[in-house]
């Protein structure tokens, strides 16, 4: 039996595209990263992007703070930061505070490939590992060996476990005045934003010179006067090194609140002879008049 035929004409050959890209395709088999056309093309900013292609490449456990994008990146910090904001607006990207063990608190960052995921993960993957389960009996019967059909199931009392104590705060022994300066930068260049711990660290020099009788808004404005366009480190080490290398500038002099001594002021009087006003401190004649009885004494 012979095959069958198509007489249907074959479909010509649309060829390659007149415009716009031309996909070269390399089948890979290793070192490539599996990224959704929803996040690839996502409308917006490219940094946003090309961040998240940048964090869906590196393995679990990788470091994605601020600092250790801007040194893959060329990009500072406030695109940096625009970028993960944006992300984690967008359900990409979430950020969970969990207590350890110990009793510290870290935050733990996690990344979707899809918005909405699952991410129902052992908290502490380093901690001890939970007892094993007992397993279901296979039939009915071994079943109601172990639990009586007609006997309620008790359920397990739940023991309350007493809260761990929060860890201490870094700016618990700071002094609260030197971190309201220092927290209060951002306000004048939005750069300069500040973990508790640099707030902490950075605070001992804020109080040398508000004891030396510099005010909040001198410190303000020498901290932030002049500073680069990019910034090659952390805001706390442009902070700290002008604290500790600057000299520390004079405190503005203090003014009197005593009011300034005026000199008396000499009476007004009138002539004995012109009748003219003219000052002096007893009464008599002007200056005129004296000398014009000086040159009749004289002629």
């Amino acid at each position: 039996m012979a095959d069958p035929q198509s007489n249907a004409p074959l479909r010509a050959a649309a060829g390659p595209p007149t415009s716009g890209v031309i996909h070269v395709r390399t089948r890979l088999t290793a070192d490539f990263t599996v990224l959704s056309n929803a996040l690839a093309q996502r409308r917006g900013s490219a940094v946003t992007v090309g961040v998240a292609a940048y964090i869906l490449s590196l393995p679990d456990g990788a470091p994605v703070s601020i600092a250790a994008l801007c040194e893959h990146f060329t990009e500072g910090e406030i695109l940096m930061s625009r970028a993960l904001r944006e992300l984690e607006e967008a359900g990409y990207l979430e950020r969970r505070r969990e207590r350890l063990p110990s009793g510290q608190i870290r935050t733990r960052t996690y990344f979707y490939d899809v918005p909405g995921g699952d991410a129902d993960l052992d908290p502490d993957p380093d901690g001890p590992p939970e007892p094993p389960k007992p397993r279901r009996p296979r039939t009915q019967a071994a079943a109601a060996a172990v639990t009586p059909v007609s006997a309620p199931v008790e359920e397990a009392a739940t023991v309350p476990v007493p809260a761990e104590a929060e860890a201490p705060s870094p700016l618990a022994d700071a002094d609260p005045r030197a971190v309201a300066v220092l927290t209060a930068l951002r306000r004048v260049d939005p750069r300069l934003i500040l973990s508790a711990h640099e707030a902490a660290r950075l605070a001992p020099a804020v109080t040398g010179w508000l004891a030396a009788g510099l005010l909040p808004t001198q410190i303000t404005d020498h901290l932030t006067a002049r500073l680069p366009d990019h910034f090659l480190t952390r805001p706390a080490g442009i902070l700290a090194y002008r604290l500790k290398e600057t000299p520390l500038p004079l405190p503005a002099p203090a003014r009197s609140t005593e009011s300034p001594v005026r000199p008396a002021v000499v009476p007004l009087r009138n002539c004995d002879g012109c009748d003219r006003g003219f000052r002096s401190a007893e009464p008599g004649r002007c200056g005129d008049c004296r000398a014009r009885d000086q040159l009749r004494a004289a002629g």
